[in-house]
């Protein structure tokens, strides 16, 4: 599956980086959908995650547009110092659909 490939580089990439504390999927890819469209994730850094350090094909994917158009997937990122209400709440909020509703995330921990 194109997707799944997509979402093992993507992984890869930013395991590069040594600041990935975790990989979250959500939206349709993980739906009973039969051709989903896309990917979307959300990307928790460590704190010392330093952007001006990453260089390369690693570096387009803290650029939600540039990923959007390079690595074909909607990726949002904050470090842990961010997560105001704590990293699991950071990580849940990505469950809320606009509406309110709840959908289905899950967590990468290797590939």
């Amino acid at each position: 599956m194109v997707l799944g490939r997509r979402i093992r580089h993507i992984y890869e990439l930013v395991q590069q980086t040594s600041c990935l504390a975790r990989l979250i999927l959500y939206g349709s890819f993980i739906t009973n959908k039969l051709e989903p469209n896309d990917v979307d994730i959300f990307l928790l850094m460590e704190d010392n995650f330093d952007m001006g350090k990453i260089v390369g094909e690693a570096a387009v994917l803290f650029d939600h547009l540039a990923a959007q158009n390079y690595a074909g997937a909607s990726v949002f990122w904050l470090r842990r110092v961010a997560a105001l209400d704590g990293e699991q709440a950071a990580v849940e909020h990505w469950q809320m659909k606009r509406g309110g509703a709840r959908r289905g995330i899950v967590e990468i921990t290797g590939i």
